[in-house]
């Protein structure tokens, strides 16, 4: 019990943790406000989350903002493509919906469809960690994104669970829980990314002279 209650202990640093992320989770719901700041919102969040994961956390609030400020445009940027795609996408599958048992042509863009949305869904999950860890152009930050999700499945898979059971627990069980929200989900998903963004950033350094081929150009 001693051990537990140790401001040093696993336990207790991971439940201060937690505590930052609620926080976290206010600055981002706040600094997403006006729509357009999604992208340098949710860099800024997955920033000071992949720094608690390395126990660098720091002054949360400072940290934040310093990447909502550096990635403010590129982070616009890329949110704008992800909601544009994403609308693009939800107003297919209402159109498909209604026509994908009309026809053999009408099934086969279904399946196309749903090829785009797991791509769009793992861009999503992948995108805003890389761009709050990596100095890259936009281009290769989706080519990363996509290409990193494919090889790491399982940690896809798993983020993607994350995500899911958040949003059942709030939806079902109890809604006060949205406080946790998306801040709880950014630190969980930081943890499991933890070794394979230092894995990257290794292969970057080992090879500098490949930085611009294959969008690997990662600081």
């Amino acid at each position: 019990m001693r051990n537990i209650l140790d401001p040093e202990s696993p336990v207790l640093q991971f439940i201060t943790k937690l505590v930052y992320s609620v926080w976290l989770n206010i600055l981002w719901f706040v600094c997403c406000i006006p729509v357009i700041t999604i992208g340098p919102a949710t860099t800024a969040l997955f920033y000071c989350c992949q720094k608690m994961a390395r126990d660098e956390e720091g002054h949360i609030t400072r940290s934040f903002f310093h990447s909502f400020r550096m990635n403010f445009k590129q982070g616009v940027l890329i949110g704008m493509i992800m909601t544009i795609s994403g609308a693009v996408l939800v107003f297919d599958g209402f159109v498909l919906l209604r026509l994908y048992k009309t026809s053999a042509f009408w099934a086969i863009l279904t399946a196309v469809f749903i090829v785009a949305c797991v791509a769009w869904l793992i861009i999503f999950m992948w995108i805003f960690p890389l761009l709050a860890h990596f100095d890259n152009t936009t281009t290769a930050m989706f080519k990363n994104a996509i290409m990193l999700g494919m090889r790491f499945l399982l940690c896809t898979a798993f983020m993607a669970a994350i995500y899911i059971i958040m949003a059942l627990l709030i939806i079902h069980v109890m809604t006060p829980l949205i406080i946790f929200g998306m801040g709880t989900c950014a630190f969980l998903n930081s943890l499991l990314l933890k070794n394979i963004l230092i894995q990257c950033e290794g292969k970057t350094e080992e090879n500098p002279a490949e930085e611009d081929q294959a969008g690997d150009n990662m600081e």
